[in-house]
């Protein structure tokens, strides 16, 4: 897919902030500092639409991404190692669960991971969350570029294992340095922006 337009709409916390215009939502999940705000940007051939940061737990809010005018990804929070106290992690749950039960326009979520490690217990419990509101999941598995070519079937084995995922769902070996997943990457969501 060629991407000839991509803007931050609006950096939400709460369903009243949720953008009108009714495009269909694919949403990015994962652990703080693995690499979304990356993915994105390879996607949309843009170097910096997405702030990547050094400083994992960044992205604190819904952050809506309106992409040629006929869909959305939607970054949300990253879990994990961020330094922030119980209480905001407590916040980012809720916002994160309210988003999940009741949006309509959402079509699938992508779960990142790093390719180099097992799934951590929080990529296991996204994972089942995901599950849990009955969405179609793709688990993108990045940092491609940072294992030897002959680790990646063992790699994305344990990926499979480690996250129990549902036959129907789909595994990507992506990197957001060399592009490579990014044709099939769009493969798999073209079929879910249909209307």
């Amino acid at each position: 897919m060629k991407v000839n337009q991509a803007e931050l709409v609006i950096s939400a916390v709460s369903q009243q902030q949720y953008p009108e215009d009714p495009m269909p939502e694919i949403a990015l999940a994962g652990r703080s500092n693995v690499g979304k705000s990356s993915f994105i940007n390879k996607m949309i051939q843009r170097k910096a639409l997405a702030r990547t940061s050094g400083k994992p737990g960044k992205t604190q809010t819904l952050n809506f991404y309106r992409i040629n005018e006929a869909f959305m990804f939607v970054d949300v929070p990253g879990y994990g190692y961020a330094k922030v106290s119980k209480k905001e992690k407590a916040k980012w749950g809720k916002m994160m669960e309210e988003y999940f039960s009741t949006r309509e326009r959402l079509r699938m979520a992508m779960l990142i991971v790093d390719i180099r490690h097992d799934p951590s217990e929080d990529d296991q419990l996204m994972y089942d969350f995901l599950k849990h509101y009955e969405l179609p999941v793709t688990v993108v598995a990045t940092k491609l570029d940072k294992i030897k070519k002959g680790q990646r079937a063992k790699q994305l084995k344990r990926i499979i294992e480690v996250l129990e995922m549902e036959e129907e769902d789909k595994l990507l070996p992506f990197s957001s340095e060399t592009g490579e997943g990014k044709d099939e990457a769009w493969g798999i969501i073209k079929p879910y922006l249909k209307k």
